[in-house]
């Protein structure tokens, strides 16, 4: 019988295990700025020392240390001690940690594009041990960024990396990472071919990388399109600069990390499409006299202060152009309830501007468990001419409808205890997206996956955006409205809860009766 071998190992993998068994007792979250800091150093050194080489070969050796030979190029300046061979020369010195840290500043102000993009003094505050620093700096060494630029290496490393540590940091953390088979299916589905791109909760950038990659992938012009977003974690905020920076993508993330909610960076942007994923269920969003009055969501109520979920709604429709488009991810939460959500809601709904609800399946997330959505919202909806059987044609109106999907049983396996999706799977919901969007025959309702609902239906069931209230079960047990079902298994519970009450005092008072005093 044949003997068979283990996979080999990818690059990233390689690299993945070999850095962090050099992490020892460095926390994830700290220890990822730490790596990825050293891999933007390598790259941005590998495309210095490239063109440095090129302007000597081509007789320009007297240009070679002078910034605008590089920024015209769109390369990084790199003076001697922020040069990869400088670090690696005294990579064993105890104050290796120091020379790190004065390579990124320097770097950082001899190119202003770069401000506020590097770790500030990390590597010496955060005290690593300095033969495992070292060791790692060998590690980081073995990446060949120039190897071959069609696969874009550093980017693969760069964004496997960026998945392993939110994995690691798992729940409660790792806010800075969406999974990237959501952030492909959004792209898919909203199709960012050229315009501005907005993401008002960037995190560590990848709504923008995987925007970019959609355009190359159907042959379009990057330079089509402008990039704004906006951060408010400073550490964050770095790695979304560094991830961009590494593939050549410039965006305005505005001049410092911040609040989009307390200090908008973009106040006039309209946008051509918007894909973000907000925190989710955030609370004492704003101060309760504060935003009262913000435009955002002038012709809609105040979003309540309890939860931010419409506060990131109409920020986003309030930034959209007259065409725009936007697909975000928010709890399921924010698809029912009541007070100011529900009066906000209904009026998207009449506003023609909700698209499709696409319920994604549970375990994709590693930073929640909580159930998620897809939405779709676009300013332009459109009435379709549709070709019918016979030659027949007619109007379709998708400004009266909205598009209800359920993925919970799409996806395959990844890391053991979570969901990914396929490119088959993406190509699929995506498909029957734009089926139905462009009023194709071939769009159909399928049970248990996707309904087309109309205004009217959406009304009797008082502008619920649950999937479940619309979408057809085979299964008639599984045909469930959960939110009616949890708030009747709460109640049940409740007066389960009650009764023992009740029970435990009648007790106490037959007990009294007899004469004896007892503590239950």
């Amino acid at each position: 019988m044949a003997k068979t071998t283990k996979k080999d190992k990818s690059i990233e993998e390689s690299l993945w295990d070999a850095a962090n068994k050099l992490r020892g007792k460095v926390e994830s979250s700290e220890y990822k700025h730490v790596v990825l800091g050293l891999i933007f150093l390598k790259f941005t050194s590998d495309k210095f020392e490239k063109h440095r080489q090129a302007l000597i070969a081509d007789g320009k050796e007297q240009y070679a240390d002078m910034v605008a030979f590089y920024q015209k190029d769109n390369v990084f300046y790199l003076a001697l001690e922020s040069r990869w061979s400088y670090i690696m020369e005294n990579a064993k010195q105890d104050d290796i940690a120091i020379k790190i840290d004065t390579a990124l500043f320097t770097i950082e102000k001899n190119n202003p594009i770069l401000k506020g993009a590097l770790p500030d003094n990390y590597f010496s505050r955060l005290g690593m041990d300095a033969s495992k620093l070292s060791s790692l700096l060998d590690t980081i060494n073995n990446i060949d960024t120039l190897k071959d630029e069609q696969q874009d290496i550093v980017g693969r490393v760069y964004e496997y990396f960026l998945s392993k540590f939110a994995l690691a940091e798992g729940k409660g953390k790792g806010e800075f990472y969406t999974p990237k088979s959501i952030v492909n299916l959004i792209a898919e589905m909203i199709e960012p071919y050229k315009g501005v791109i907005y993401d008002p909760a960037c995190g560590s950038g990848g709504m923008f990388v995987q925007s970019m990659k959609f355009i190359e992938s159907h042959n379009g012009n990057k330079k089509e399109v402008s990039i704004y977003g906006q951060e408010y974690t400073a550490t964050t905020y770095k790695l979304a600069k560094m991830n961009l920076a590494i593939r050549g993508i410039n965006a305005n993330l505005g001049d410092v990390p911040a609040d989009t909610f307390a200090k908008d960076q973009h106040p006039d942007l309209k946008a051509d499409f918007i894909m973000a994923n907000p925190p989710f269920n955030q609370k004492d969003w704003r101060g309760a006299d504060e935003l009262l009055d913000d435009p955002r969501w002038r012709g809609y109520d105040v979003p309540p202060k309890s939860n931010a979920n419409y506060g990131w709604i109409l920020n986003m429709v309030s930034k959209l152009s007259q065409n725009g488009v936007a697909g975000f991810i928010l709890a399921n939460g924010a698809l029912s309830g009541g007070g100011e959500e529900y009066k906000i809601r209904k009026k998207l709904i009449k506003n023609g501007l909700i698209e499709a609800i696409v319920i994604l399946p549970s375990s994709m997330f590693y930073t929640t468990d909580i159930s998620v959505t897809i939405w779709i919202v676009n300013k332009n909806k459109k009435e379709r001419l549709l070709d019918l059987p016979g030659g027949k044609r007619n109007y379709r109106n998708r400004q009266e409808e909205i598009l209800f999907m359920d993925l919970r049983k799409i996806g395959i396996p990844f890391e053991k205890k979570f969901i990914q999706f396929s490119e088959e799977n993406i190509e699929l919901i995506s498909n029957t997206y734009h089926k139905w969007q462009q009023a194709s025959t071939d769009y159909k309702d399928v049970p248990e996956f996707c309904y087309s609902a109309t205004l009217e239906e959406i009304e009797k069931k008082d502008y619920s955006l649950v999937p479940s209230k619309y979408i057809e079960f085979v299964n008639r047990d599984e045909n469930i409205d959960f939110e009616d079902k949890m708030k009747s298994l709460q109640t049940e519970f409740a007066d389960l809860l009650n009764q023992e009450e009740q029970s435990k005092t009648e007790l106490l008072n037959v007990f009294k009766e007899l004469g004896y005093e007892i503590d239950l």
